[in-house]
Order: C-alpha cells, then structure tokens, then sequence
C-alpha cells in the first residue's frame, strides 16, 4: 500500500519520497558532532534497523569537516540540521548533504533563507521546512484568532508560498508539536491547504519510549490512515534504532510497509499453564532482528490457539507445560514447554 495523499515527489539522494513512495522511515543522530566515526558507526546501525534517511545537527561552524566526512562515507543519504546560521546550511550544501532542515523562523528571515535556497538549488538537493509550536513567527504566535494548528499551518504555508515564489520547489514540511491532536489537526489542514508538498510527519518531544511511542502511534496512526504523511520519524528520548523499531512497527500494523516479524499474543488468563509472558517475551527478544515480514503467534491455550491466530505465518498454542506449534493453522509438532523457543526459532528459519 502507498500513502493516498499524491504529492509532488523529491528525492533525497536515492529515496524517493512522496509522490506516491512509500512512507520513507528516518531518525536523527544523537553521537558528538564533532566525531565522525561515532556518527558513521550510529548510522550504520540505523542502516541495519532499517533507516532510509538520517538527520545530523550542525550545531556549530567548526563541525562542517566533520558533517562533510560523514556525508563521504555514509550509506544512508544524510540530511544537515540546522539552526540560527544561514552559513552553516549554506556551507552544508555544498559539502554533500542530501537534504537541508531548516526553520525560516529561527535562520535570520527571509533574506538569509534567499541565500540558503540558492545554495540547496546549486546543489540540486531539497529542502525540508521544519515549524515548531515553540519557534513561531512572533507576529503569528501573538495573534488571538487562530488556534495554534491554524498558526502552525499558516506558517508552513506562508513558506512554502514564499520559496515557490523564487521559484524553488523541492519542498518537504514539517509542523510539529508535542500534543497529539494539535499535531494531527495541523497536518491535516496542511494536507488540505498545500497538497502538492510533501509532509514529514512526527509528534516533537515525545518522551521517553513507553510514552513516546504511545504518543506517536497515536497521531501518526491517524494520519498514516487518512493517506497523510510522506516521510516519518517517531522522537523518543532512547536509542535511535529504538525509533526505527517503533516506526516499522507502526508501518506494519496498518499494512503499510512490513520489514520485520510481528509477534501476536494473547494477554493470559486462568485457562493458562505455562509461562506465557516469559515465552513470549523470549521470542520478542529472539525475533526482534529477523529481516522477515512474518506473523509469530504465541497463544496460552486452546481458546485462543491456532483457530484464533489463524493468520499467522508461525505460532504455538500452548496446554500444560506443552505447546503444539503450527503453520497457517496447521499443527506440525508437538513440544515440551522448556522446547518451544527453539522449536518456533527453528521453523521460522524454514519459512
């Protein structure tokens, strides 16, 4: 399945996004900018996790060698964020970012953006505008008549307005918040308002993981489902591969992109006579790796056995202190308790 809203398509270095491609997964760096060997060996965990896309801080001027060598080595295309110095995203241009970040509101006004949208045009690479609930125009965040979705959007679209106006297009837009609805009902005004630009979509300061991805799935779910959103990185104050697990997770369970197995499991009761949540947890752990899009069952009885979890590629239903494991609803052995990891482990590699 691909995103319904069809927008104009930008490439960042080789993905495509939007116009129809599907919703391009993405993290950020968190390693000192000034280390370029800790930023490569991030990113290619992210690679391996799934990353199509990484975002890097130039927080500094003296960090550009840094950023330049990362871009050099990478295998993922790298994006350069930057704040309050025109220069740096202008210098960053040139020396091999596959994408800018920038917020026209916080990189010196609309004269310095002029610079940096030259810059990105040399350079032939897009620009993604990133509005913030906390760095709005001043002029915007005063006014009493709108909401802060209506602000958030209006301006978004105010620049995009703006640098088509120069004639740039290689646009993407955020408009984050940390509040889920007031993320939600600005993306979706931007979906209505500027439909032709790609959104990257995202709910800012999430929190740590438990919160965070709750959050997120929770507004990125909605839009994900109403065709909206090109591109998207859930924040979570954890380990960026973390991220990446959230986000397939979420692309999978709304059968938009599946990468990695999904595990299916019931939520125990009286009926059950094995360690359910031990099992369970075992073979999430044991799992969490595989490049498989497959469905893995683990169900506590007869109740909720092979009937229930029918669909699924692979899975166990468990009686006392045994598990019949199945493929399809099909049982094909029988195992002792202590046996059934291995035993699922064992028919996954087979599949």
């Amino acid at each position: 399945m691909r995103p319904n809203q069809k927008t104009r398509q930008v490439h960042v270095g080789n993905v495509a996004l939007g116009g129809g491609a599907p919703v391009v997964v993405q993290s950020m760096l968190n390693a000192p900018a000034d280390d370029a060997q800790a930023n490569l060996a991030q990113i290619q965990q992210l690679a391996d996790a799934g990353c199509e896309v990484v975002r890097m801080a130039i927080p500094r001027r003296s960090c550009l060698d840094t950023f330049q060598a990362v871009c050099e080595e990478s295998p993922l295309p790298v994006v350069a964020d930057v704040h309050f110095d025109a220069t740096i995203a202008i210098e960053a241009a040139r020396r091999g970012a596959a994408k800018l970040r920038i917020n026209p509101g916080n990189i010196g006004g609309l004269a310095k953006t002029d610079a940096v949208l030259d810059a990105a045009g040399q350079a032939g690479i897009p620009i993604r505008i990133g509005v913030n609930a906390g760095s709005l125009d001043q002029a915007l965040a005063e006014r009493n008549d709108l909401s802060l979705p209506e602000k958030l959007a209006a301006s978004a679209r105010q620049y995009v307005e703006y640098c088509e106006g120069r004639g740039f297009h290689d646009l993407v837009v955020s408009a984050k918040a940390h509040d889920v609805m007031t993320t939600v009902r600005t993306y979706r005004q931007l979906a209505r308002e500027i439909p032709h630009i790609p959104l990257h979509i995202g709910v800012t300061e999430a929190g740590t993981t438990f919160q965070g991805v709750i959050k997120s799935a929770s507004g990125l779910g909605i839009l994900l489902e109403q065709g909206i959103g090109d591109t998207m990185r859930i924040s979570l104050t954890d380990d960026p591969v973390t991220e990446m697990r959230a986000c397939w997770s979420l692309l999978g369970a709304l059968d938009l992109r599946r990468r990695n197995p999904e595990l299916i499991s019931c939520p125990t009761c009286g009926r059950c006579q094995v360690d359910l949540i031990g099992l369970a947890q075992e073979v999430e752990r044991r799992i969490a790796d595989l490049d498989k899009p497959l469905k893995v069952a683990v169900m506590g009885c007869v109740v909720n056995g092979p009937g229930e979890a029918a669909d699924a590629d692979i899975g166990v239903a468990c009686g006392k202190g045994v598990g019949v494991v199945f493929r399809h609803g099909q049982t094909v052995r029988k195992v002792e308790e202590g046996a059934i990891v291995d035993a699922l482990l064992e028919e996954i590699k087979d599949l």
